[in-house]
């Protein structure tokens, strides 16, 4: 059988990211079981991790479920929205549709609020639509990929609770990138996932539960199986998994949590993160014609949206940029596929993005921004 030529390519997409060698090496960790001890050996400090990560202690639990953010986030959707309930869900982009999407798709009463591709929330729209409204429960997106969109999401949690009811926050993209401080967030639940800003492969979809969100999930009904998230605190409590766990992927993250925590330092990651939004800031006001999507105050730490000059088209993006960089040995990121099919429709000009999360380092960044910058130069 002929083997395919694999490239291999520096990811500054905004997920799957790049691995570093060292954490790809801990995946040849010996196998274990998942109801022995050895289980404990690795679910313990990754728990442990975890928390200290997030910026909570015992008032969150930490659940781990197979699958991605999405599977956590159906499971704050299954777990804590009642029958009868209303959930509204608040978008600024493609992965606050989807949140609204699975909720639509359990069949529960929801109802989309949107803004406008690369804006926040806006609180006195968001407070209006709660009024009319009166939810059980409001979903947000607290880093939003697919326009580089950080919410505030202290406020956010604390308008809703404002008006009584309970906050669940898409955490994706940013857990691990920045300090959450989730225990004095307001949040009840906040999903997020391995393959973002931890620098790790896909394949948990990771839940903070909070006992607010424990309680009433236990009320609720015809949660399934995978999306209970009160079978999953039961196993959680025993530092186990629901099911059986990609036991190569726990591997990595007990090395990967541990690195960052004992190594790198939490601090000292997300300052990484901030500094590398600042370069990306910079290297676009260099540029003639480019210039930041998200508006300042609002800007990710862990991916960057630029604007490109009006007459850039997606198929220059794709074909000419992101083929030239892949020569390079890179994979840029032409744009969030649907955001720019919209924004060319409409007439707008499209975004590119830049992915520096997990473990991309400033040097690393100036690097690519510098082949980037040949490539987008040569559009005209």
């Amino acid at each position: 059988m002929s083997k395919p030529n694999f490239a291999p390519l520096k990811l500054f997409i905004t997920g799957p990211t790049y691995i570093r060698q060292d954490v790809k090496e801990a995946a040849l960790l010996p196998e274990f079981g998942h109801r022995d001890t050895e289980n404990d050996l690795r679910f313990a400090p990754i728990r442990e991790n975890m928390r200290k990560l997030a910026g909570c202690g015992d008032d969150y639990e930490p659940i781990l479920c197979l699958g991605s953010g999405s599977t956590a986030m159906e499971a704050s959707v299954r777990s804590l929205v009642a029958d009868g309930e209303t959930v509204l869900n608040v978008s600024v982009g493609a992965f606050g549709d989807l949140y609204y999407n699975l909720a639509a798709h359990n069949g529960k009463k929801a109802e989309n609020l949107k803004f406008d591709y690369g804006q926040a929330i806006d609180m006195n729209v968001l407070e209006d639509k709660i009024k009319e409204l009166k939810p059980a429960v409001v979903t947000f997106t607290h880093n939003e990929t697919s326009t580089g969109v950080t919410n505030d999401m202290k406020a956010v949690c604390e308008l809703i609770r404002k008006h009584g009811a309970m906050p669940l926050v898409d955490g994706v993209s940013i857990y691990g990138g920045a300090d959450l401080d989730l225990s004095n967030s307001g949040a009840a639940m906040y999903s997020t996932a391995t393959q973002k800003a931890l620098g790790l492969p896909a394949g948990f979809g990771i839940g903070f539960v909070s006992k607010e969100a424990e309680e009433k999930a236990a009320k609720v009904t015809n949660k399934g199986h995978h999306h209970d998230i009160t079978k999953h605190l039961g196993r959680a409590r025993k530092n186990q998994t629901l099911t059986t766990p990609n036991c190569t992927l726990a591997n990595q993250m007990w090395f990967q949590l541990d690195r960052i925590v004992n190594e790198e330092g939490v601090e000292n990651r997300f300052a990484r993160h901030i500094e590398m939004r600042g370069m990306v800031e910079d290297w676009a006001a260099g540029l003639d014609g480019f210039e930041m999507f998200a508006p300042e105050g609002f800007r990710s730490p862990t991916v960057s949206t630029v604007l490109c000059p009006a007459g850039v088209t997606v198929a220059q993006l794709k074909k000419g940029v992101k083929e030239a960089l892949r020569e390079e040995g890179y994979l840029m990121d032409p744009g969030y596929g649907k955001l720019n099919t919209a924004l060319e429709e409409a007439g707008r000009r499209l975004v590119i993005r830049v992915g520096h999360m997990g473990d991309i380092t400033p040097d690393m960044l100036t690097e690519y921004l510098g082949k980037l910058e040949v490539e987008l130069k040569k559009l005209g």
